[in-house]
């Protein structure tokens, strides 16, 4: 596993997110280090999705959003976010990895070679011409995964990445999500699966009603005291805990 750097990739300072009237994220303050694996765990209506969206600068943040240049590359980072339920159009899985490449303007001569680079790490070769709708969710997820792989991205940002697979898919996206992070990718997921986190992650972050409650490495956040808030979610995820 690849240790975090003391660089940082982004920041946030009093970060929130606003729909309408509705308050979705407010005041957070958190600092991504290259190299981190990131759990963010909640109930649903907690945040962790907008969170997501809002480090990849999908969505206009209040306060600061800061996305630093890497080091010592002096570049600006490549960011790719998976939905929990990917789109995929109606096209062969090869197309799908092409048709994201073209969408980042990657060069037409590159696309096919990275196209079948990406379907190839993620074990799909022999599906690569098939209608990507037509596999089972657990490829449909690989493909996504593939399709976001392919961009070489220095942030991967997952949202619910395994929520509606059977146990053997799951084990095989986790796989590949641990895969990539070895290999040096800084990776920030929601889950509500705390067997997920604990596999998956350093650092773990718990919000709640659009706060961020604490944030700590993950052996400190499964066994040192937490806030009440955090603890009680604990408790009800795991009855017998305390």
């Amino acid at each position: 596993m690849h240790p975090a750097s003391a660089h940082p990739l982004v920041t946030l300072q009093g970060a929130g997110v606003r729909f309408g009237a509705t308050v979705a994220l407010r005041d957070v303050d958190l600092e991504l280090q290259r190299g981190e694996r990131l759990a963010l765990l909640g109930a649903n209506g907690s945040g962790k999705t907008t969170l997501l969206r809002l480090l990849h600068g999908l969505l206009p943040a209040q306060g600061r959003r800061v996305l630093h240049p890497l080091h010592p590359e002096q570049r600006e980072p490549v960011l790719a976010m998976l939905f929990q339920r990917p789109f995929l159009m109606h096209l062969s899985a090869r197309a799908n990895v092409m048709l994201g490449l073209w969408l980042r303007g990657v060069a037409r001569a590159e696309r096919g070679h990275r196209a079948d680079e990406a379907i190839e790490r993620v074990g799909l070769a022999t599906q690569a011409r098939r209608p990507a709708r037509e596999l089972s969710g657990g490829q449909q997820q690989r493909l996504a995964l593939a399709r976001a792989w392919a961009l070489r991205p220095d942030l991967l940002l997952l949202d619910e990445p395994t929520a509606s697979l059977d146990p053997g898919a799951r084990r095989e996206v986790e796989t590949l999500i641990d895969e990539f992070a070895r290999d040096g990718m800084t990776v920030v997921f929601s889950s509500h699966n705390l067997g997920q986190a604990k596999r998956l992650a350093t650092r773990v972050a718990y919000l709640e009603a659009g706060r961020l409650v604490v944030e700590r490495p993950v052996q400190e956040f499964f066994e040192d005291e937490l806030p009440p808030q955090a603890a009680a979610f604990l408790k009800g995820e795991l009855p017998w805990i305390g």
